[in-house]
Parts: structure tokens; sequence; C-alpha cells
């Protein structure tokens, strides 16, 4: 699901190399973060504002492992594009050391800048959607709708309803690992609607600048290989899985310290996290590898078997967010009721959560 505890990752410390002829830095407390050579740079990219938010990322988190998390990026590929940004702007601008990362001489100047010049684009940005949603509140209904989601069962679903829905118009689609992306493309007037999720009450990203309304509120549930023995139980205690190893999907919001905290009070701090894409989470639950938690409407898959979890000790919320000057009424009216609508057809595709309804009484 989009959010789950941090994987532990296996990495060789990345080393200078050492160039013939070439004196060695001298040694010291921080050291920069990788080898820096203007020349073997290819041609330099032109810098976005989404680089300047990843360098406040780094200097705010004081780690690359740290800001990775936030960014909802692997370690590498954020060092690979670190270094990318290094190339457009002369020189490093980070230095490592055994606490974390500090900022370069170059990094503080750019940082200072960046201070200034994220808010001001903001701000402007603002400006401009809410004077374009003076002439968008009304009308026919639009050419295009642009939608974001994370990784599910929803998206597509959605997108299949929205066809009939609103024939007269052409729905594209952006999939991230990270809600806090989808908010930022709203609030930017990149996407017209998203389709998101938080863990319990947790606020959606942007709840301030934009508007969230809910779906639907799901438990969570655990994936188990149809050889486990716990695959028949009707429902499954969370401190049985104490000795498993964990298979999950990357996310940047809070639900790898909720889950971490669900194991807490079962008693036992979770083993190896596995994470990655959602095929390979099927495919390492399917081999007996680990064990994953899911959405509730999880599809009925092969090889795989997905139960509650007693008690239910984390659950799911479906949001569907939105630029509030941006989207006429009766539009986003007729998104979030087909967003709903896709939820309840994921659900009852799902053979244990119709079970788990219909125990409840709910479906």
């Amino acid at each position: 699901m989009g959010h789950h505890a941090t994987a532990l990752r296996w990495r060789t410390p990345v080393r200078p190399r050492r160039v013939c002829g070439r004196p060695d830095r001298p040694s010291g407390p921080y050291q920069p973060l990788a080898p820096y050579s203007p020349a073997s740079q290819a041609p330099l990219m032109e810098l976005e504002l989404r680089h300047l938010r990843t360098i406040r990322t780094i200097a705010e988190a004081g780690s690359l492992t740290k800001a990775a998390s936030l960014l909802g990026l692997a370690q590498p590929a954020l060092s690979a594009q670190l270094r990318r940004i290094e190339g457009a702007l002369g020189g490093a601008l980070f230095e490592r050391g055994r606490h974390g990362v500090r900022a370069t001489a170059l990094g503080e100047l750019v940082l200072e800048r960046t201070r200034i010049v994220l808010p001001v684009v903001s701000e402007l940005q603002e400006d401009a959607v809410r004077f374009a949603g003076r002439f968008a509140r009304s009308g026919p209904a639009p050419e295009r709708l642009r939608l974001g989601g994370t990784h599910g069962p929803l998206l597509g679903a959605l997108l299949d309803r929205l066809a009939g829905a609103v024939p007269g118009s052409t729905v594209t689609t952006y999939v991230s690992w990270s809600e806090r992306e989808l908010g930022e493309l709203l609030t930017e007037g990149r996407l017209d609607f998203a389709l998101a999720g938080t863990c319990g009450s947790a606020a959606p990203p942007g709840a301030t600048r934009l508007v969230w309304r809910e779906i639907a509120v799901d438990p969570v549930f655990v994936m188990l290989p149809e050889s486990h023995p716990l695959a028949a139980c009707p429902e499954v205690e969370l401190s049985a899985l104490a000795a498993e190893e964990w298979a999950c999907v990357p996310g940047d919001g809070c639900f790898a310290d909720c889950f971490t905290a669900a194991c807490a009070r079962a008693g036992f701090g979770p083993r190896r996290m596995y994470e990655t894409d959602t095929a390979s989470c099927v495919h390492l639950v399917q081999v007996g590898r680990a064990v994953g938690l899911c959405r509730a409407t999880f599809p009925t898959t092969p090889g795989l078997t997905t139960r509650p979890l007693a008690g239910t000790p984390l659950v799911w919320r479906h949001v569907l967010g939105w630029h509030p000057t941006l989207q006429q009424p009766d539009t986003a009216a007729t998104v979030l009721a087909e967003a709903r609508g896709a939820h309840a057809g994921a659900a009852a595709r799902s053979d244990s959560f119709t079970h788990w309804l219909a125990e409840r009484g709910e479906h």
C-alpha cells in the first residue's frame, strides 16, 4: 500500500576515486558526498523548481536516507539526482559527516536563494490559480480531466467509470508513490483530481490549500501465501506474524510509524522489510519469502490470500482531492461520486473484504 515500514537496505559506502597525480583531499569530519568533476559532466541540465525542493529537503532532513524517504525515492536514485543538480550548479552542495550531511559554502548560497524563490513562485501560482478560477466555476463539462493517484485498484476503476459519466472528456492519469507529490501537483494546477490515502485520521497533503473528501475507510489486511499455516484463519493476530519478513511498497506518509507502533503493541518489532513495487511484493508473498500489508480492496489473486488483522489495528482512509478555486463544483461532485462507486466495485472484487463486510452487516 501507499505507506509502509521503511525498508532495510544494504549499501556499500561510496569512496572517492583516487586520481593519479592529484593529492588526496585533506581528512576531516566532513567529506563530499561524491567526487565532483566538471570536465566529466554531460551537458548541463536546466535547473527546475523540483530540484530546489530536493535540495531543501536534503538540508532539512540532514541525511540522504531521511530525505529519500520523505521524497518517496530510493537513496541511490536521490544520490544520482543530487549529482546532476550539482553538475548544473557547478560544485558540491553537501558534505558527508558522522552525523549526516551539511551544506557546503555553495550549498548555503543555493539554500539561501531557494528560501526566497520557492515561496515567491508558490504565491505567484496561487494568485494565478485564484484568478483563473473566477472563470472556471461554471460551464460545460471539461474537455480534459487529469487524474493522479497512488498504486492500487481504484485509479483504473475510476478512469473506467468517468469514461461513461463524462463522455465528452479525455481522461489522463499520473501514478506516484508519493501523496506529497500528488498534493503539490494539485496545488500547481498540473492535476485536476488526485486519489490518495492516509493512515487513520492523518491529514492529507496540502490540507490547508486543497479540498479533500473521504471516499471510504477500510481495514488494513495482510497478504499471505496460500500455503501459509494462517491462510485458512478467518482473521490473523498481528503477534502471530512476529517471525515473518515483510514486503511493502514505498510511501511518504506516517504508515511506517503506525505499523511499527502496532507491532510494538503486539509485542514485537518487524523484521526485514522488502520495499519494492506492487508486482514484486505479490511475487515475494506468493513464493513464501515474505508477508505483506495491503488495502482491503486488494483483488483476489492466485497464489496468495488476504486476511483481516484481528482487532483492526491499522486502517486506511481513501480520499479524493482537488484545488478549490480551479474545479467546477458539478465536476468535483461527479468525480467524487464515481470514486465512491469505484471503491464499492473494488470491494466487491475482493472475496476476503466482501466476507469481512458481510460479517459486520455492512455489505
